[in-house]
């Protein structure tokens, strides 16, 4: 995703830090001091105590942070339950993961969506670290990390059974990088009411600076999603990138062959770079959504999910020019000047959302039109609606 993303008001322009920010192997969340919850999709922190073994059989009960979404209104909402990646490093770095934009897609779905922040990251880093691959690099211990790791999704479905307005008899689950890993063990485990699983560059072991492409023991990787897939009743979608700097090209094809060969069945797409130089692919989940969201959009109808999520660009409405500020349905001359200076200042492709609070967001690049309702609507807590397209204003009073 473009880094570019603003939001306003009547003032001057806020820029608040707002997008999840990917680290590899981990994508990080802002934490609560640093980011305003978002009112437009009821945002909300919840705590989990959840209780997880190790690969040493150690078992402790860690109390986590559970970030939730809902659309509006009462529900009831199926579920969505999202997994976050590692990176063993900085791990204390992720004080609270929120997926923001992968959210905001699935909200418009009409998902509430879940999502821990894992025992072992954050505020717990320094307690303890369920998700250790114990031993050396060329046989790593992958199924207890893995373990622990869906423990704790299934636990957050445990507790949205609770919750008013969520439905947790119908829910997916969605994870990137370990996440998917984890996302995987859920699925083998055939939990009562999971219709639909979609895994983005799971894996396990990857090093993007020292081992790039090279992670350690794939093969122990490749064996227990063999087994793994022997009790997976569900259709997973899996969606790579050929320029991951962890898993390379070559390894997640051969994943998506162990699961099949296991009796699993899987829809694997392995998707190119998404510009001419790249950065690392194993990002592709925050930075290509303009690619992976028509799969992700087909997968989920194929479970009954129909609702559309894509944000579609209106056409022209004839409306204004953009050279026309007192167009703009902004409630003094200074705001709409300031919010067409800052659109028209902002390369193409790009989208300028206004709300009927006096409130606006713009974003250019990768999701534009979604991102921009989505900084609009975060700013004034109110549903906003777009007024420009790239060089066409599409607001029809």
């Amino acid at each position: 995703m473009d880094a570019r993303r603003k939001q306003a008001s009547l003032g001057p322009c806020l820029a608040l830090l707002l997008a999840c920010v990917f680290a590899a192997p981990a994508a990080r969340g802002q934490g609560p001091s640093a980011v305003k919850l978002a009112a437009d999709i009821r945002e909300e922190v919840r705590r989990l105590d959840v209780t997880v073994t190790d690969a040493y059989g150690r078992s402790e009960t860690v109390n986590i942070p559970l970030t939730l979404y809902r659309p509006p209104g009462d529900g009831p909402f199926p579920l969505a339950v999202l997994g976050h990646g590692r990176s063993t490093e900085r791990r204390s770095e992720l004080v609270r993961e929120r997926f923001e934009w992968l959210s905001r897609y699935l909200v418009a779905k009409g998902f509430a969506v879940a999502i821990p922040t894992r025992a072992g990251y954050g505020e717990t880093a320094r307690l303890f670290d369920p998700e250790d691959a114990a031993g050396p690099c060329s046989s790593r211990r992958y199924e207890p990390m893995a373990r622990a790791a869906a423990d704790q999704l299934l636990a957050v479905v445990a507790h949205a059974r609770t919750l008013p307005g969520v439905d947790a008899s119908r829910w997916i689950v969605v994870g990137q990088s370990l996440g998917g890993t984890a996302a995987l063990a859920v699925v083998a485990r055939a939990p009562q009411g999971l219709v639909a699983a979609i895994n983005f560059s799971g894996g396990a072991g990857g090093d993007p600076v020292t081992r790039v492409g090279d992670p350690c023991s794939p093969h122990v990787l490749e064996r227990l999603w063999r087994a793994q897939a022997a009790t997976a009743p569900l259709p997973m979608l899996w969606i790579y990138w050929t320029h991951d700097r962890f898993w390379g090209e070559r390894l997640p094809r051969d994943w998506a062959q162990a699961w099949r060969d296991g009796g699993g069945r899987v829809d694997f797409h392995q998707l190119p770079p998404w510009r001419a130089e790249p950065a690392d692919g194993h990002a592709g989940l925050l930075r290509d959504m303009d690619h992976w969201v028509p799969l992700v959009e087909a997968h989920l109808a194929q479970a009954g999910f129909t609702r559309p999520g894509l944000v579609e660009r209106p056409p022209p409405s004839g409306h204004a020019r953009l050279d026309e500020p007192d167009k703009l349905p902004l409630k003094t001359a200074p705001a709409r000047a300031q919010a067409l200076a800052n659109f028209m200042a902002t390369p193409k492709p790009r989208a300028l959302a206004v709300g009927p609070g006096g409130h606006y967001g713009w974003a250019r690049g990768d999701w534009a039109l979604g991102r921009a309702l989505g900084y609009c609507g975060a700013a004034g807590g109110l549903p906003c609606r777009l007024y420009a397209v790239d060089d066409d204003v599409v607001w029809v009073p």
